[in-house]
């Protein structure tokens, strides 16, 4: 022990006299353990810390699957009917239960607001382990497995089988946060349980009991979830895209026979079920695919083709962003590892220097144990202080990467320093103490005692060997820069090809907003003279050019489609699906949506006129791609509907809907009045940024109706943004990281080459003395700079291309092979390279020979 503090205290004092080298040292290895401390905290609570839901990896979504079907993705919401087959007939599940995220507005004191929700079954609070349970004070606790969740209390009740019956009273269970946001929530801080560690909130039920006005009707709340409990939440599971960010209360849903018995191509329920405590995911989706291939049997018209998929919740919620955070990590682990390649090449020059005194100790009797422990030490010291540094750097760098990730992050209110988090900042700063101090460490331990004491020796180089080791650690350098540049080449190409993307309507100066009509007050008469009424009102604003209204706008997240049937065609395409989007009159000319062929729909085509429809492109070019579209008629619910045939009279242009990214999909859009929704959008297109119009929009509407929420006001720039930012954040990333890696490629090629040219001035003074010009002596040292830099290349474009295939879900209309980009960064790298050698090179060229061979 002794003998190992005396080495810190050396340690210590050695590193303290070399300030420089010092200060450059800890300053590169902070930003290294920074970037990686700070990805790593992002990676630890969305991929790697377990959902914040008792036994969460018990919990499974259940979709169906349909190769006729696709919406989002290759999995579908499931139908009534089917749910309830599904939770009769199985043996693998303790609790199934339904839901769906909806949105309701919540009036009486104060502003109205639209808040989002849930419509649960019955045991969904069961399912996830939070009902509250006898033995806690008041009913407000919740266990799930015999452990106590770690988060607050559940006060009042959770839902029970009766709420879900025909005329059960109406009930709701509230979050915390609506309750202390809406109602003044206050926790009696004397009532705690479990030792002090959480609040017993039943000790205030002031709230329990009352009746709250959704949607114009009157609901008791019955309880109060626990602190934090968030189920659903917006963009974690798919078909929630465009629901609220937060879920602020639950209602239970009502089975009646209608619903359950109602055609099953009506997909609308998401579902969750809590696997038995000795079943694996794999054997659910054995005996699911059982029972749907059994209903397949028993209902071939409606449960053709239909299949289960089974998905561990934790795969739902990250599966979307675990590439992209996966390659983030790797990138920010090779800058790390480019730092330590240039560290050591530092250790390796300082350790070159220190050739005498290392020799002077081991003549004293130092053993090459020691000399290696020494530097160790030293490197220890550097790294731990790097990480202190460092872990304060990766602070700011989760804020910064928080505000750039925003919402499209899952799981992002979760994201915390953790111990584990802090263990991984000490785990990475031993590690690379060894990457970075061993190789330098062993090699200056190697020592020729005659040729190291003698005296104005001049082996501080180390020879060839310390040569060879050095130029091995450029080349990786190199190696590794390519791979970065590469990555950060095609997430930029696929970027800038996507910013190219026609979305099918014009952002610029345009603006939506919605609207729900939610409840008894609006019956289908009052929905259209409301929204008839908006339109009325906004459009004679000052610097209005147009307003039109749909059921979703594009780039919102919302998505209904369903069947449809041509008259006169029996082919197989009959009962496919194309999105529905039921619009008025001017809506295509607010969005600047171009109609290809036909007319515009009209203020004739009222709800006693005759049906009529408008198809994008997609749909004409898919279902009709030899004829004229203009005149034939369509059936919507397919060939055994009821619904009246609807005529088709105009052809409009594509719209990518869900993403910019995403292909536009077949869709049929139909006049408002003749198809009326509760919920609209409303698009304005002013002559100038519409932001400002947003105080008298509102004042229009509640001049209408003063407690009616207007909500998700912003404009189509945004939703452009929104859409490509996940690739935006990516590209911007890897960037960073590839320029940090690039520069610490160049100094390392230059370091490399200026400490040759130092040790090789000899050399060259012999060299220009016998004959030599300045363009040899050029030639001489550029040459094996760049031959350094060749071999890394080439390793590096192998390895580029193994490893940049696992980019292929970030990349959009780029190859992961892609030449050009390969040929680019290439000629980048070389060009740097180049000048990084010119540097010491023209220093060699200037080499006096009389100077240089003045000691002979």
């Amino acid at each position: 022990m002794n003998s190992i503090i005396q080495d810190i205290r050396y340690g210590v004092r050695t590193l303290a006299k070399a300030r420089g080298f010092t200060a450059v040292v800890i300053i590169v290895l902070a930003l290294g353990i920074g970037a990686n401390t700070a990805i790593f905290t992002v990676v630890n609570a969305v991929l790697l810390r377990s959902l914040p839901y008792p036994d969460a990896d018990q919990l499974v979504m259940l979709w169906q699957t349909n190769p006729r079907f696709k919406l989002l993705s290759d999995t579908l919401p499931v139908t009534a009917g089917d749910f309830v087959d599904w939770k009769e007939q199985n043996d693998v599940f303790e609790h199934v239960s339904a839901f769906g995220a909806r949105r309701f507005n919540l009036t009486g004191a104060g502003e109205p607001e639209q808040i989002g929700g849930a419509s649960v079954s019955a045991s969904f609070f069961r399912l996830m382990g939070i009902e509250p349970t006898a033995s806690t004070p008041g009913g407000g606790g919740y266990v799930s497995g015999g452990a106590q969740s770690s988060g607050g209390m559940f006060a009042g009740r959770a839902f029970r089988d009766e709420d879900e019956k025909l005329g059960a009273d109406k009930v709701v269970v509230i979050s915390y946060a609506l309750w202390q946001r809406r109602f003044g929530g206050q926790v009696d801080v004397s009532g705690r349980v479990n030792g002090g560690s959480q609040l017993d909130v039943s000790g205030h039920p002031d709230v329990i009991g009352k009746t709250i006005t959704l949607d114009g009707e009157s609901y008791t709340i019955v309880g109060i979830a626990p602190e934090g409990f968030q189920f659903p939440r917006a963009k974690e599971l798919p078909y929630f895209v465009g629901a609220a960010t937060q879920t602020d209360l639950w209602r239970p849903m009502t089975w009646s026979n209608d619903f359950i018995n109602k055609k099953r191509s009506d997909h609308q329920l998401c579902v969750i079920a809590r696997l038995k405590s000795e079943v694996t995911p794999e054997r659910a989706q054995t005996v699911m695919t059982a029972i749907a291939a059994r209903l397949e049997q028993s209902l071939p018209d409606s449960n053709e083709g239909t299949g289960v998929r089974v998905v561990p919740l934790a795969e739902q919620v990250t599966g979307n962003v675990r590439p992209a955070l996966l390659v983030l990590m790797s990138a920010v682990a090779l800058v790390l590892l480019i730092a330590c390649a240039n560290i050591a090449n530092l250790m390796l020059a300082r350790a070159s220097a220190r050739q005498r005194e290392f020799a002077i100790r081991t003549a004293l009797g130092a053993s090459r144990a020691r000399i290696v422990r020494q530097l160790l030490t030293e490197a220890l010291l550097l790294s731990l202080t790097s990480a202190i540094l460092g872990a304060l750097l990766s602070l700011w760098g989760v804020k910064a990467m928080l505000a750039l990730f925003g919402e499209n992050l899952p799981r992002v209110h979760e994201i915390s320093v953790d111990f584990r988090v802090l263990g991984f900042a000490v785990a990475t700063a031993l590690l690379t103490s060894v990457l970075f101090g061993l190789t330098p460490a062993l090699q200056a331990s190697k020592l020729n005692l005659n040729e190291s004491l003698k005296e104005g020796a001049r082996g501080a180089s180390g020879g060839a060997r310390h040569n060879r080791v050095r130029s091995a650690l450029v080349v990786a350098e190199v190696a590794l820069s390519l791979v970065l540049l590469v990555g950060a080449g095609l997430t930029i190409k696929s970027l800038a090809g996507l910013l190219k993307v026609d979305p099918g309507f014009k952002a610029d100066n345009t603006m939506t907003m919605r609207i729900a009509l939610l409840g008894s007050k609006y019956p289908t008469d009052r929905q259209i003279a409301f929204f008839q009424e908006v339109n009325r009102r906004v459009e004679s604003l000052p610097g209005v050019k147009s307003v039109g209204l749909i059921s979703s706008a594009p780039l919102t997240g919302g998505v209904y489609a369903g069947g449809f049937s041509i008259e006169g065609k029996t082919t197989d395409d009959d009962g496919l699906t194309a999105d529905r989007r039921m619009i008025s009159p001017e809506y295509f000319n607010a969005m600047g949506v171009p109609l290809i062929t036909g007319r515009h729909f009209t203020d004739h085509d009222g709800p006693t006129s005759t049906g009529v429809a408008i198809v994008s492109e997609s749909w004409a070019r898919r279902f009709l791609p030899d004829e004229d579209p203009i005149g034939t008629r369509i059936k919507l619910g397919g060939r055994d509907s009821t619904r009246p045939w609807l005529s088709i009279v105009g052809i409009a242009g594509d719209v990518r809907d869900t993403a910019v990214e995403n292909d536009a999909k077949p869709c049929v859009y139909l006049p408002y009045p003749q198809f009326p929704s509760s919920a609209m959008s409303v698009v304005v297109r002013a002559g100038f940024d519409p932001k400002p119009l947003i105080p008298a929009i509102r004042d229009e509407v509640w001049a209408i109706d003063k407690d009616q929420p207007v909500t998700d006001i912003k404009t189509m720039d945004q939703y452009v943004a929104d859409s490509v930012s996940p690739r935006r954040l990516n590209a911007l990333l890897l960037g960073v990281f590839a320029s940090l890696a690039l520069v610490l490629a160049s100094v390392g090629i230059y370091g490399v080459m200026a400490y040759s040219v130092t040790q090789r001035v000899h050399e060259i003074g012999i060299r220009m003395a016998l004959g030599a010009q300045k363009t040899d002596v050029l030639r001489l040292v550029i040459g094996q700079g760049l031959v350094l830099t060749l071999i890394g290349m080439a390793i590096g474009s192998l390895a580029a291309v193994a490893l940049t295939r696992a980019m292929k879900s970030l990349l959009f209309g780029v190859s992961a092979t892609d030449p050009l980009t390969y040929a680019a960064v290439a000629a980048v790298l070389a060009g740097v390279a180049l000048l990084a050698c010119w540097l010491p090179a023209r220093r060699a060229a200037k080499v006096d020979p009389m100077v240089a061979l003045r000691c002979e």
